[in-house]
């Protein structure tokens, strides 16, 4: 189960909206070990696309970098699905290189009428995807 703050989901939120009609993603570091979001970090989409998201290789490495300085993991690693459901694609779980983070998917189908809001949370392993439950609290 994925355990966020009302807070952070709303960022997360906030930036899925606010990069439609591409495909906003970003990490939510925490703690290394911990399993608890803590500090959102928003990244660029280097693709620039409404059906595809890439993080830029330089702000990844710098991410990576801050990371490791402040003892922490990414534990929710998050983009958009601008058109369709917040359902992991062939490509994001071929692309699912973070065995322990929680990969939420927001859906802002329903920002054109195509469908409704959705948040969701999945663990990746190896290519097998499972939803999980999204637990969300005023804090920890």
């Amino acid at each position: 189960m994925l355990t966020i703050t009302q807070a952070l989901y709303d960022q997360i939120v906030a930036h899925a909206r606010r990069d439609h009609p591409d495909e906003a993603c970003g990490v939510v570091a925490g703690p290394a070990g911990s399993d608890r979001p803590e500090r959102f970090v928003p990244m660029l989409n280097a693709a620039m696309s409404p059906t595809f998201y890439e993080f830029d290789s330089g702000d990844l490495l710098k991410l990576y970098r801050e990371l490791d300085d402040r003892d922490e993991e990414p534990v929710i690693i998050y983009h958009s699905h601008t058109a369709t459901e917040a359902h992991p694609s062939r490509t994001d779980i071929s692309y699912a290189g973070e065995p322990g983070a929680h990969y939420v998917l927001v859906s802002t189908a329903d920002t054109d009428g195509l469908g409704e809001f959705q948040f969701r949370s999945f663990r990746i392993v190896e290519g097998e995807v499972t939803e999980e439950e999204v637990k969300v609290v005023e804090a920890y």
